[in-house]
């Protein structure tokens, strides 16, 4: 008996809508292309090449802009026998130390016979092996560092930039490219890594309704067979994409989960009801996944945040979170943060699309500073945080979503499993 046939009544070639496809053009990023690609013309020239640094929300196109543009920049390079271009592709996601970026340059630089260990080297003599390494390789080399914001100091972003002037390197030419997801991240940089590393900078903004709608299109004719998508589908994932920050990613994993949707369910159209569904689906497993990584103040903060938001308060300065915060902390029988370390839980809730923060700039008596709201479902939210909310107690505002088990008077709340 047969368990597994073949299915293609829905996809062409699912794949397309993948993180990992690469469209023959990219939409929605015309400008951003424009300048990011006049930034990369000094490798043509064969000059040393410019460090750039591109920043933005996730989902908004830096990387792919990054590898979109890479691969004709070496095609294009190819043609011209006095440029030898070499890029280098790391991603600092569970990097934390330039210790830890530098090692992986040189192994990156090396045969797999000549490795060297990720621990047990003087800084310094890292650095050496990977100035030695990078000459050895000669030409222009491009060291793209994506998700840059990871890293805690940022003693490799000040000497990669500036090796060849310092007089590390004597043939190679060396240019960085940082991407990072954090907005702060570059104010946190020093003064002399700011004027190495950012000597070009890019900021992607969100994609708005139309760019998204646009991405879609161009993924959904390749991956769908035509007359499968209902006129609905594009725009209401377009739309849902706009609302959650502009992230294309999620636009695209919805499309995609919609359509799975519908091949499951053996139908031969997909509509705006698997849009709908699929939504639900995509936002409950991505906050679960974030809420349940976070640290126990984390959810402390964020349990904070949401009360004050169905308060009515929202949006919310950091130092108006921190009495409430502190109180359910004290509650919990745990010692609050001091209140920079709370601030750096809101920008990885921020960061990970929970809730939004804001920009507000009241001049030269007000100054500059931040505000935050929630960005997500707050049943959503409460259903990945009931841990916390037993060990604080049921705040008022929260009343109305949660319910009192008969059996021993814990809170709970009603199954929000359902796709």
């Amino acid at each position: 008996m047969v368990l597994f046939e073949r299915d293609n009544e829905i996809y062409r070639d699912r794949d397309a809508l993948r993180e990992d496809y690469q469209p023959d053009e990219l939409v929605g990023r015309d400008e951003e292309l424009q300048t990011y690609q006049a930034a990369l013309q000094p490798v043509i020239n064969g000059e040393q090449p410019n460090n750039i640094f591109l920043y933005g929300k996730t989902g908004v196109g830096k990387t792919a802009a990054t590898k979109y543009l890479l691969s004709h920049l070496r095609e294009d390079a190819a043609q011209y026998d006095d440029i030898d271009l070499s890029v280098i592709f790391l991603n600092c996601d569970g990097l934390t130390s330039s210790y830890q970026i530098a090692t992986r340059l040189v192994n990156s630089l090396r045969s797999e016979a000549n490795q060297i260990s990720t621990t047990g080297y003087p800084l310094a003599s890292v650095y050496e092996m990977l100035w030695e390494d990078l000459d050895a390789r000669g030409g222009t080399v491009l060291v793209v560092l994506d998700e840059i914001d990871h890293v805690n100091d940022d003693s490799i972003l000040y000497q990669l930039p500036r090796a060849r002037a310092n007089g590390d390197l004597e043939t190679a030419k060396v240019g960085l490219i940082g991407i990072s997801n954090d907005f702060s991240f570059r104010d946190d940089l020093s003064p002399k890594v700011k004027s190495s590393l950012c000597e070009q900078e890019i900021h992607f903004p969100a994609y708005n309704a139309e760019n998204l709608r646009a991405i879609l299109e161009q993924r959904g004719d390749v991956a769908f067979h035509d007359d499968v998508l209902s006129d609905e589908v594009i725009p209401l994932c377009a739309a849902y994409g706009a609302k959650d920050a502009g992230d294309a990613r999620q636009s695209i994993d919805l499309l995609m989960k919609a359509g799975d949707l519908a091949r499951d369910e053996e139908t031969s159209v997909v509509t705006e009801e698997h849009v709908r569904r699929g939504r639900r689906a995509l936002e409950r497993g991505r906050i679960k996944e974030g809420i349940n990584g976070l640290t126990e103040h984390g959810h402390l903060v964020l349990y904070a945040l949401l009360t004050l938001d169905l308060d009515g308060e929202a949006p919310v300065r950091s130092r108006d979170v921190r009495p409430r915060y502190t109180r359910f902390a004290e509650l919990a029988n745990r010692d609050p943060l001091v209140p920079r370390r709370m601030r750096d839980h809101l920008s990885e809730l921020a960061m990970l699309g929970i809730v939004s923060v804001s920009e507000r700039n009241e001049g030269r008596r007000g100054g500059t500073y931040r505000e935050y709201a929630l960005d997500m479902d707050v049943e959503l939210i409460l259903s990945a945080m009931m841990e916390t909310v037993e060990l604080v107690g049921v705040h008022d505002s929260i009343a109305s979503y949660v319910e009192e088990d008969d059996a021993d008077g814990s809170p709970t709340l009603e199954d929000f499993t359902e796709v």
